[in-house]
């Protein structure tokens, strides 16, 4: 495999990402279509236009160590500015004897269904972007469809302290535009059986990247998800941010309870594709701030 060298090759550049993303823009007005990456999710709520932040993000990189490192990504634009200046940052170490149970959260309603999907590589983690409607969650009395699911090695949310070998990130969006992220923590043991189903597609992502194809897009026909809508007895709730640049806040993440499962296998195909900066992806842990953690447990699960 091809880790990089110096330069460009250590870091993504994201402009060609963008762009693709920017599926129609109007005089004035962006509109645009929900792509796999946070980053792009959250370019909606900066204010400027489609053409100068596309030309801003030309020139930023970011990675997670050395100066490109978390420590310095609100440095590394205006537009990132809430990497460091936030108040209500993600990840946050979710410490049990501290939370809070709140008996007006209810369970979480997931309503997933089989769709098309496409596998990405974007430099800095593995996701599934899904170009249809594969579902729903339902929280707080508000619908969200799922719109991607990525991965990050090891976890960013801990338990206890304790750091998990995986997390994943389901992003749902709202109708207004506000979202809402399941996060699932993974110990190692059997094998995760979504990351089975795409076995083959992983290790075409790791050809294309021995063959310098750059942000490669793999197929996935027929995606059944319904698995992961299992039953949710326990979870914890706070009101954070995005984990990646731009660090947008006001997302309400739900991190499970009920730790899943994942071999060793699977953790090194999710991290073989990346760029040699982000084969570890976890942002550290950012401070509450006075924030309070909830619990919604069932009887039992407390």
């Amino acid at each position: 495999l091809s880790g990089g060298g110096k330069g460009k090759k250590h870091y993504h550049k994201r402009a060609a990402f963008l762009v693709r993303d920017f599926r129609s823009i109007s005089s004035g007005n962006m509109s645009l279509r929900i792509s796999f990456s946070v980053l792009a999710i959250t370019l909606l709520l900066v204010g400027t236009s489609a053409h100068d932040l596309v030309e801003e993000l030309n020139s930023i990189s970011f990675g997670y160590t050395g100066v490109h490192g978390p420590q310095k990504w609100g440095s590394l634009s205006p537009l990132f500015s809430a990497c460091s200046n936030g108040k209500r940052q993600s990840p946050v170490n979710i410490v049990k004897n501290k939370v809070v149970r709140n008996k007006n959260l209810k369970p979480l309603t997931r309503d997933y269904s089989t769709a098309n999907a496409t596998l990405v590589n974007n430099g800095f983690n593995i996701g599934l972007l899904f170009e249809e409607n594969v579902g729903v969650l339902v929280t707080d009395g508000k619908n969200f469809s799922l719109k991607q699911m990525h991965w990050h090695s090891p976890s960013e949310h801990r338990i206890n302290g304790e750091q998990f070998p995986t997390e994943l990130h389901m992003v749902h969006k709202a109708a207004d535009g506000s979202f809402a992220v399941v996060s699932i923590l993974y110990q190692y043991g059997d094998a995760d059986p979504i990351l089975s189903k795409i076995k083959d597609e992983l290790n075409e992502l790791v050809k294309e990247v021995c063959a310098k194809n750059e942000e490669s897009h793999i197929p996935v026909k027929a995606l059944d998800t319904k698995h992961m809508e299992k039953k949710t007895r326990k979870y914890y709730r706070y009101i954070g941010s995005l984990t990646t640049p731009p660090c947008t806040e006001n997302v309400t993440w739900s991190i499970l309870g009920k730790v899943r499962s994942i071999s060793k296998e699977q953790v090194e195909l999710l991290q073989a594709p990346l760029d040699s900066t982000c084969k570890k992806n976890a942002r550290p842990l950012q401070e509450l701030n006075g924030r309070q953690i909830e619990l919604f447990a069932e009887l039992g699960n407390s």
